[in-house]
């Protein structure tokens, strides 16, 4: 199990490098003018045409966005919760954009979001599965003495 979690993750790395790719061919030869007209002069200021790894509000990427907590069923339903979301972003990406270029790499990253949603399932059944055996509480809760 560990071996397809690490996996998934170089993976997820594999797919910020695309987006990055991504954006960096929409922006290549853009003027300074149409960064400021798009409304982006303060991350071309910073950046110039780069690619720099933030949220579309500007928040950077870093440690903080990969919560972990020690328990194995509480990290397995963030992995969720996260494969989720990136989903929901990707859709939200395809309503806005007409480029079918653009679209067919988004479809792919939506669709390996998809697939690492089932896996973290499968992770998270096979763990229930396994407390069931275990004197538990709720959902991994361990009685305290």
């Amino acid at each position: 199990m560990f071996q397809s979690f690490t996996e998934s993750g170089t993976e997820e790395l594999g797919h910020l490098e695309m987006v990055g790719t991504l954006v960096s061919q929409l922006s290549k030869n853009a003027p300074p003018k149409e960064w400021t007209e798009m409304g982006s002069w303060e991350y071309y200021a910073d950046n110039g045409a780069s690619v720099y790894p933030q949220s579309s509000q500007g928040s950077p990427f870093n440690a903080a966005a990969i919560a972990v907590t020690g328990d194995p069923l509480t990290n397995l339903y963030e992995d969720l919760a996260a494969e989720q979301k990136a989903r929901a972003a990707y859709d939200n990406i395809l309503r806005l954009s007409d480029d079918p270029d653009v679209n067919e790499v988004i479809k792919f990253l939506r669709q390996r979001e998809i697939v690492h949603f089932q896996r973290f399932g499968e992770a998270l059944n096979n763990l229930q599965s396994k407390l069931q055996h275990k004197p538990v509480l709720g959902r991994g809760m361990k009685k305290c003495e």
